[in-house]
């Protein structure tokens, strides 16, 4: 009934929702292959590698310099001398660099220090040999705290040093947030300049507008979709991938229909499909409950010879979820190895899914405990499914057991989940099981996101137990955080009730010293707003 439903709504729309974005030539040019990367980027699915088992010795030491950098007195000390007095240059190995700052990023740390770690990574470069992805993390690390400036220096430094790290997926990391964060023509103006500065000596061709145009996608900017299209159009020559892009933005404004109509005007002009344009459709109706039209999809697709893959299963299986079909959802599963595909984490994650969202507790852990049999291994979605099962099936209780086999297992949870545990803990009146998890992830050398902090804070004052809550405000800021203006009003009138004034002096004295070096955001605490209370 649903799928008939969706059907009707998707035909009996009367407007005809088409790009309209120039008129096209008859006879496509040749087809140019895409790259790799960002073809993998298309890949909407849960898809997730399985984790490399790493020595004790490499994680020890990961450890240690991320919790050295966290821990950093920023900004009392120079982190330049700190660095050469703390860490070997023989031991920055690639893969060490590329892990530290992967876990400052996931762990929302100072970007400052995480770019400054980068740097002196560099300049040792006698030692390490610096790769892609740690260029794109610490290039990722700077433009999501919107230092632009900083990263087209960084840019400028690989260009010189290193101009094979300078990929199309660090141009996208780039173009994607000055998208988000800043405006059409800045974005415009910042593809044209790595055209003439930056990626100087490589002629720009479709890969590139493909980029651009994945930028403004990926933000649900379809307006400004069109205009750089039709502004840029007569330059490049648009490929299969570039229409997988397109059709991407529509999936992502939700709008089935607009999806279905793009892609039949991609079809008629000539455009083959792939198998990352029938993934992008049928994750389009799975995620509006449409799961029959999706099945319909995924038998249309082994009639053309267009071979589902390991992604295509997992997004069924998320419908299926969606829809509360898990007949259908173990039938999937189950038909993996008779596809000639192999199990990954992301299809075990989309199956513990299904089975928590029909309160089947009991078969997700079952699917948890083959995982480990198999040697998959579990990542942090595994365990945010897993919480949110128990939240609802075996409460406090539950949700406890599960955070202590986190623990046994020496597991860093992702900020989402951080925050999900915190909330549940302070909502029950257990601030003493959010001061534990924060303890843990202090330990392992993160500095948790402000909105824990926000959570950990109010429960903890609420509780009178407002000097641990001061403890860990001043923890972050020690850390090169700013607290959020929420947070710090709330320990602000605790510590003013129980008169700690020198406190309250000590944390305006730190964010005003941290602002001369970290400009705050919206929303972040600016010190006391009444300087005579301190006096």
């Amino acid at each position: 009934m649903r799928t008939h439903q969706c059907t009707e709504q998707r035909v009996g729309k009367v407007r005809f929702v088409r790009m309209n974005l120039v008129r096209w030539p008859k006879r496509p040019e040749e087809l140019i292959h895409f790259s790799k990367s960002l073809i993998s980027a298309l890949t909407f699915s849960s898809k997730s590698s399985n984790p490399t088992p790493q020595p004790s010795e490499f994680r020890i030491e990961t450890d240690r310099i991320t919790k050295l950098i966290n821990d950093h007195p920023f900004p009392d000390l120079p982190l330049q001398p700190f660095f050469i007095q703390h860490i070997q240059p023989s031991l920055l190995s690639t893969a060490l660099v590329e892990n530290v700052l992967g876990r400052l990023f996931s762990g929302h740390s100072n970007g400052l220090k995480a770019f400054e770690f980068f740097k002196f990574s560099l300049n040792h470069s006698h030692c390490f040999s610096p790769s892609s992805d740690s260029f794109e993390k610490a290039l990722h690390i700077l433009t999501r705290m919107r230092s632009f400036d900083m990263a087209w220096e960084l840019m400028e430094e690989i260009r010189q040093k290193h101009p094979s790290l300078l990929t199309l997926k660090s141009m996208s990391i780039f173009l994607s947030k000055l998208a988000k964060f800043g405006s059409f023509e800045d974005t415009l103006e910042a593809f044209e300049r790595m055209e003439r500065e930056v990626f100087s000596g490589r002629r720009f061709g479709v890969e590139e507008f493909n980029v651009l145009l994945r930028a403004f996608c990926t933000q649900r900017q379809m307006k400004e979709v069109r205009a750089v299209f039709q502004k840029m159009y007569p330059r490049f020559s648009p490929n299969t991938q570039t229409m997988n892009i397109l059709l991407l933005g529509f999936k992502e404004s939700g709008d089935v229909t607009s999806v279905e109509l793009f892609y039949h005007e991609m079809v008629r002009r000539g455009f083959k499909p792939n198998v990352v344009t029938y993934n992008i459709r049928i994750d389009a109706y799975c995620k509006k409950g449409c799961f029959g039209d999706g099945l319909r999809l995924l038998e249309e697709m082994e009639r053309v010879n267009c071979f589902p893959t390991i992604e295509t299963i997992t997004t069924l299986i998320h419908g299926a979820g969606i829809a509360r079909n898990l007949s259908r959802a173990r039938q999937l599963f189950e038909e993996i190895p008779l596809r000639n595909l192999r199990p990954d984490i992301g299809v075990y994650n989309a199956l513990i899914a299904t089975f928590i969202r029909a309160r089947d507790v009991e078969s997700a852990i079952g699917l948890m405990d083959e995982m480990e049999e198999l040697d998959i291994g579990h990542d942090n979605v595994t365990y945010h499914t897993r919480f949110l099962g128990l939240k609802r099936s075996d409460g406090l209780e539950g949700v406890c057991k599960m955070y202590q086999r986190l623990v046994e297992r020496n597991f860093v949870p992702k900020m989402r989940t951080v925050v999900m545990l915190m909330k549940f803990f302070c909502e029950n009146r257990r601030p003493d099981l959010g001061l534990d998890l924060w303890g843990y992830l202090v330990e392992r050398g993160c500095c948790p996101h402000g909105h824990a902090l926000d959570l950990l804070v109010t429960g903890l004052c609420s509780h009178g137990r407002g000097e641990e809550a001061y403890e860990c405000s001043k923890q972050v800021l020690e850390r090169g955080r700013h607290l959020s203006e929420g947070g710090f009003h709330m320990l602000e009138r605790f510590l003013v009730q129980a008169e700690q004034m020198d406190k309250l002096r000590k944390l305006d004295h730190m964010i005003k010293k941290l602002q001369t070096v970290l400009p705050p955001s919206r929303g972040h605490a600016l010190g006391l707003l009444d300087p005579t209370i301190v006096n």
